[in-house]
């Protein structure tokens, strides 16, 4: 009976290993993908918007590690302050700014739930 347990317990953590590693790198690689392709086209409205919180929302849920938290929170609230920069100093080339706010709309959720993740370990400790 101890051998079926740690069979179901070995499925699952492959199983959560297997969707943390594969669905979350895929969707970082979407994300970027689809943020320099959506700006560049310029479509960045309603259901790609939808589109892009979602990844984000993906990104921060599986594909940050605890390890790799710290330097997650790090890169994210850079990258969102220099596209909010960037976006304002090249209005004039709108199809950088595009990208710009296209990683924004990935970046931001996605660095909000790595946050609030953070948060919640250091309080259950």
């Amino acid at each position: 009976m101890v051998k079926s347990k740690s069979k179901k317990n070995f499925h699952k953590n492959s199983f959560e290993k297997f969707v943390e590693g594969y669905v979350g790198k895929w969707a970082f690689a979407l994300g970027i993908i689809f943020a320099f392709a959506l700006g560049f086209l310029g479509v960045i409205t309603g259901g790609w918007i939808i589109f892009l919180i979602v990844i984000g929302l993906i990104i921060g849920l599986l594909n940050v590690t605890e390890k790799e938290t710290t330097a997650f929170l790090i890169s994210g609230v850079i990258l969102v302050i220099i596209s909010v920069l960037g976006g304002s100093v090249f209005y004039d080339i709108p199809y950088i700014a595009q990208v710009l706010d296209a990683f924004i709309m990935i970046f931001v959720p996605a660095t909000v739930i790595v946050a609030a993740k953070s948060v919640f370990n250091l309080a259950k400790d």
